[in-house]
């Protein structure tokens, strides 16, 4: 065993047993814990302060610097709330009784597609508990097809998929998986795309909280080749860990008039933001997400 994997493994150890040690905690006492890691993170290692606060400044423009920084400690929390309800979800969440952890709404149109025999492409973002979504469909008898980048370390990613895949969703890796991708919407299976990242110079331009942002073209060059109706959801956390709403915000159908690639990416970006706007504490700011680099090349002299 090489070098590497010994050290992956006892990577994976460590993490398994500090799960092991958050599934003991009671709720409460975890949220009381992450409220101190977002502290630490936030006002003692100031990590990613920087980015965080431009993208909060340039989103929130009213917002004052102490509101920011309340507002970047609530974000931390968030994220550490993530892990710690992820961590609880399989022991916690069943066929039986998901009524008592999650509320519905606005989901009765992607029902009916999902019911058809149209493939479908759901869309969502860092935004809440995006784990919980794939997990919640799941249980709900929509199994999805999910584009997901593997970690380094193979121990945590097989522990890390074999979470999603506990009630049907499907893995496709982010590289080289896209004939996957066409094969499951040829065969009206459901897509579901993280969709708020950075996707390069070369992306589509549009905007995100009044920026331009780089979104990828895929989504909706997929959608309309394979006639598949584009839902934009969320799975938002109501008040304390463990109680979400799952939404879906916005849903558009290639067979009505969608306009172009750039519109239909235009639209689905809005209806994140829309989300978003909801609980912003819930996004995951940390995201260099309005990198521009088109305007720093380097302009060819005169010949």
């Amino acid at each position: 065993m090489s070098r590497k994997n010994i050290l992956d493994y006892l990577a994976y150890v460590a993490i398994r047993i500090l799960i092991c040690g958050v599934q003991a905690l009671p709720l409460e006492t975890g949220r009381k814990m992450t409220r101190a890691c977002a502290w630490l993170m936030n006002d003692v290692l100031r990590m990613r302060a920087a980015v965080v606060d431009e993208n909060l400044t340039h989103a929130f423009p009213e917002l004052s610097s102490k509101e920011r920084s309340e507002l970047a400690r609530q974000m931390w929390e968030h994220l550490f709330l993530l892990v710690l309800e992820v961590a609880h979800v399989p022991r916690k969440i069943h066929e039986t009784n998901w009524r008592k952890y999650i509320q519905l709404h606005n989901v009765a149109p992607l029902m009916r597609y999902l019911l058809s025999d149209r493939s479908v492409i759901i869309v969502t973002g860092h935004f809440g508990n995006f784990e919980l979504g794939g997990y919640a469909l799941g249980i709900l008898g929509f199994p999805t097809f999910t584009v997901a980048r593997n970690l380094d370390n193979r121990y945590l990613d097989h522990y890390l998929a074999s979470f999603r895949a506990a009630t049907g969703q499907h893995l496709i890796p982010k590289n080289g998986g896209y004939d996957q991708i066409k094969q499951v919407l040829a065969s009206g299976g459901s897509m579901a795309f993280l969709a708020d990242q950075y996707a390069g110079e070369k992306g589509c331009w549009v905007e995100f909280f009044g920026r331009p942002a780089s979104a990828h073209k895929a989504i909706a060059l997929l959608a309309l080749e394979h006639d598949a109706p584009v839902a934009v959801c969320h799975a938002r956390r109501l008040g304390k860990p463990m109680q979400f709403e799952m939404v879906t915000e916005g849903m558009a159908d290639p067979r009505d008039d969608v306009g172009t690639v750039r519109d239909m990416t235009q639209w689905y970006t809005s209806q994140l933001e829309q989300s978003i706007r909801t609980a912003p504490e819930q996004y995951w700011w940390v995201h260099r997400r309005w990198k521009d680099t088109r305007k720093k090349r380097p302009t060819q002299k005169a010949a």
